[in-house]
């Protein structure tokens, strides 16, 4: 019997390929797609993507979606509490493990297993310990097509917002960033690749620098 899983999605690239490798594990069950979105702006939080673009994706991998909403200005208690809300829910179905895409970020890595932890469940972590410059090159080499969604002008120019993640991308990115952003260098959307049904057909939009630091560009379905 397959065991039952969530997983948590941000609508970039590390989750897709985590997702990938989980629906093609025998081992696993996908319920359920989970992703936290900013109330108000109504956009993927962090990625700044719309919620009508993630629509589109949860459409086009065939996984039910459900919603957290935290508050503009959320404090790591109202983060908890939401996210406490919604793993109840799944423990009411008897689902107790959820599916991230982090790579090698300890901190974070012990924060969910240990908030996990508190109300019975566990994590799973399909990436770990991996190479991000091998996670890079199997995620361009399974056909998946991303855009660049998010940069922090901190430690990347503003440019890199709203490029295609392909070798040319790969290519002009500093050594001193992480090829898969995994230090929040960068922030990505998903709109092809072997979890779609379809492609999503999307365009650049209006660019904005919002937090004094972090660079978005807008992505628009093309209608």
């Amino acid at each position: 019997m397959k065991t039952k899983v969530i997983f948590s999605w941000s609508g970039g690239k590390d989750s897709a390929l985590a997702l990938h490798k989980i629906l093609n594990n025998n081992k696993y069950e996908v319920i359920n797609l989970i992703t936290t979105v900013t109330e108000g702006y109504n956009r993927i939080s962090m990625h700044g993507v719309s919620i009508e673009l993630l629509e589109e994706q949860v459409k086009s991998i065939g996984i039910p979606l459900y919603k957290i909403v935290i508050p503009q200005q959320c404090s790591n208690e109202d983060y908890n509490n939401s996210m406490q809300k919604a793993m109840d829910f799944f423990l009411k179905q008897d689902i107790n493990t959820v599916v991230f895409g982090d790579i090698f970020l300890e901190e974070i890595r012990n924060y969910r297993i240990k908030q996990l932890s508190q109300v019975g469940m566990k994590a799973i972590f399909p990436l770990w310990g991996e190479k991000t410059s091998e996670i890079s090159n199997e995620f361009i080499e399974k056909g998946f097509k991303t855009i660049i969604s998010c940069v922090d002008t901190r430690v990347l120019d503003h440019s890199f917002s709203g490029r295609i993640y392909d070798k040319y991308f790969m290519n002009d990115l500093p050594s001193t960033c992480d090829p898969c952003g995994e230090n929040g260098e960068f922030h990505s959307f998903v709109y092809d690749g072997p979890i779609f049904s379809t492609k999503i057909s999307i365009e650049t939009g209006i660019k904005t620098l919002q937090n004094e630091f972090f660079y978005y560009t807008d992505i628009v379905k093309l209608h």
